[in-house]
Order: structure tokens, then C-alpha cells, then sequence
């Protein structure tokens, strides 16, 4: 799994989605699992759940380019109405907007949202959503405001508490080690006051941890 993700995830700055999850079905294919990776996904979860996940692995998300206020405007007019002001909610709509709107594009929105609404869009995914699918909605929010700030949480809490996640902690140091880790140590430091490379150090031992360490590259 850490070969396919270091072979399929690109840089954000230069990051082609449809490239990437084009390559990662591929990757599926030739290494004879027998089915695709949707067809995986459809199998193993149901719901709004899972037309979020098929949605975000066909990649349809619009490109990166102006950005038209008018559709910033509607489309957080949209979200408020499909949430905070319906009775239910609207999931739907949500899993359209999230799953293929451009990543410059959202992070207007995302702001535009809490000028009208009073709330940050986490806030009302928290409160209208629930189980996987706000799990999902929630770090598909945060991936799009800043993918090294994700990451690093994600690492802070693969090791916070008791026992470890070792598969999110190799996954994630493996597969971001040549791309941003730089990025991600910064936002670790910066957000939960220590570093990462001190983390791993009391978190795990023997070779293990000297591996990780190397990954990592030093303290900050």
C-alpha cells in the first residue's frame, strides 16, 4: 500500500486528482485484487457514505481556475439551505459540492459560508451529519484547507493516548517523505506545540523508530 500511495500522490500545488485516482485504479487492476477499486468501495459501504467516496474516486472535481463569485455565492447559499436551514438535511447537495467543485473554489465558499451563515462549515457538518459520512465530509474540509495541516493531524493523533496507529503513521511518513513532510512538521509544531520528530521519538522504539526518524529528518 505505502508503493501505490508513494507512486500516486503528487504535490499539492501541482495536484491532478483525476490523474492520480486514474493511476491508482490502475494500480488496483495490476496488482490482481480481481475488482476495481470502486467496485471495492461499493461492496464494503452503503449510504451517503459511499456516493461520497465513488464521487471523490472518480475525480471529477472542476480544474483550478478564476473564480467566479456568483457560483461562490450560490453555492454557499445552497449549503446553508441544505442544512442549517431545512428540516434534515440535504446530503446531497453536500456530496455534489464537496465531491466536484475546484479546491480554490471551496475555500471561497467555505468562507462566503460563514459570512452568511455564522458558522463554520465544520460546525454544521458536525451538527447535520453523523457516523462515516461526517468523518469523510469533515477531512475532505480540512484536506481542502490545507492538506500539510490535515496530515499533521492526522499523525498527532495516529500516536495520541495509549498504543499507536502504526498503518496511519507509516502510510502518511512514507507516503509524503519526498513530498511536503517539511510542510507537514511546520503545521505540527505550529498546532499541537510539539514536534513531530519528538513525538515519534516517545512513541515508538527499536529500528522502527529509527526509520521513522530518518523519514521525518529532523527536529524543529
Amino acid at each position: 500500500m505505502a508503493q501505490v500511495l508513494r507512486g500516486t500522490v503528487t504535490d499539492f500545488p501541482g495536484f491532478d486528482e483525476r490523474a492520480d485516482a486514474e493511476t491508482l485504479r490502475k494500480a488496483m487492476k495490476g496488482l490482481e485484487y480481481g475488482s476495481s477499486l470502486e467496485d471495492d468501495v461499493v461492496g464494503d459501504t452503503s449510504g451517503y457514505y459511499q456516493r461520497m467516496l465513488v464521487v471523490l474516486l472518480q475525480a471529477n472535481r472542476d480544474p483550478d481556475a478564476g473564480i467566479d463569485e456568483a457560483q461562490v455565492e450560490q453555492d454557499a447559499q445552497a449549503l446553508f439551505q441544505a442544512g442549517e436551514l431545512k428540516w434534515g438535511t440535504d446530503e446531497e447537495k453536500f456530496i455534489t459540492i464537496f465531491g466536484t467543485r475546484s479546491v480554490s473554489h471551496l475555500r471561497k465558499v467555505f468562507d462566503k459560508y460563514m459570512t452568511i451563515s455564522g458558522f463554520q462549515i465544520e460546525e454544521t457538518i458536525d451538527r447535520e451529519t453523523s457516523g462515516n459520512l461526517e468523518q469523510l465530509l469533515l477531512a475532505v474540509v480540512k484536506s481542502i484547507r490545507s492538506i500539510p495541516a490535515y496530515l499533521a493531524e492526522t499523525l498527532y493523533y495516529a500516536m495520541k493516548g495509549a498504543g499507536t496507529d502504526d498503518h496511519t503513521l507509516i502510510r502518511v511518513m512514507v507516503s509524503r517523505s519526498e513530498i511536503d513532510l517539511l510542510n507537514i512538521r511546520k503545521e505540527f509544531r505550529k498546532n499541537f506545540a510539539t514536534s513531530l520528530y519528538s513525538m515519534i521519538k516517545g512513541d515508538t522504539s527499536g529500528d522502527y523508530k529509527k526509520a521513522l526518524l530518518l523519514l521525518c529528518g529532523g527536529e524543529d
